[in-house]
């Protein structure tokens, strides 16, 4: 197995893994486990959030790994309660304080809500703390092309990151066409859609033909595509399976069959109806 992770070239010139390792609906138990475990494989992005109860055992993971800090990329998110300037400010000393870092990789803004009306102030707060060098890059989480919209109009940085849900059968193109013409790398989330897709026939048939497993398909699929993705599991085999998508190649029919599978597959909520 290789664990050369290739990296994209964020709009600010950072370097972000293609591959993460994401902790979403892990206890802060397990986490620390998980965490170990993904490390040990050969990441070195790990995705959490504040929402997620998870950061300390994130953290735990970190400090026990031994690897260097500027060899790690790690990413947290405000959640909508924490929204506002000075929320986000305060949210974000929490966050940094239970990782127990210094800095941040990236710091996202979890969801646009946008009956809260406050994604533009929480967006100037992620600004500040960029200037003052306490987060390499800032980005979003769940925006539509139209949040996207006012936050490039009335903000000072574009976002370097939206992360999405986006999977095979949910390809979101509208929301990773806006991110391209801004120059935003889009991150998929559940980029397996929990597993939703792992039956598919065509996807089966192309893991058969490459001697791979149905999640290793969809994941290089992604990867092929330019996205960044952090699938999730608490099983080592399974963390170990995720990160080995370097050793096969998908051909254009097998990319255009996944294509496909397109529909409104969507596994969480709607961003532009969640407001918390």
């Amino acid at each position: 197995m290789t664990t050369a992770i290739p990296t994209i070239t964020l709009n600010n010139g950072v370097e972000m893994p293609q591959v993460g390792f994401g902790v979403f609906q892990v206890s802060n138990e397990e986490t620390t486990a998980a965490v170990s475990a993904a490390l040990k494989a050969g990441y070195r992005s790990v995705d959490t959030a504040a929402i997620y109860g998870n950061e300390e055992g994130v953290g735990k993971a970190l400090a026990q790994s031994g690897i260097a800090r500027e060899d790690l990329f790690i990413t947290s998110k405000v959640w909508i309660s924490d929204m506002g300037f000075e929320q986000t400010l305060e949210g974000f000393d929490a966050s940094l304080q239970r990782l127990g870092l210094e800095y941040l990789d990236l710091f996202l803004i979890h969801w646009p809500a946008p009956e809260k009306g406050l994604y533009v102030d929480t967006w100037k707060a992620l600004e500040q703390l960029y200037a003052d060098k306490k987060i390499r890059a800032i980005g979003v989480s769940n925006f539509q092309p139209e949040h996207l919209q006012k936050l490039v109009a009335e903000g000072t940085i574009v976002p370097a990151v939206n992360q999405v849900e986006l999977h095979p059968a949910l390809q979101n193109r509208e929301v990773a066409a806006a991110n391209a013409e801004h120059g935003i790398a889009t991150e998929a989330w559940s980029p397996l859609a929990q597993g939703a897709l792992l039956a598919d026939a065509s996807i089966l048939g192309i893991a058969e033909a490459h001697r791979v497993t149905a999640a290793q398909v969809i994941l290089r699929w992604h990867l092929q595509q330019g996205r960044v993705i952090i699938p999730k599991s608490v099983t080592e085999s399974r963390i170990i399976a995720n990160l080995d998508l370097f050793g096969f190649e998908l051909s254009s029919d097998e990319l255009a069959s996944i294509d496909a599978l397109d529909r409104d597959g969507r596994t969480g909520p709607d961003p532009d109806t969640f407001n918390g």
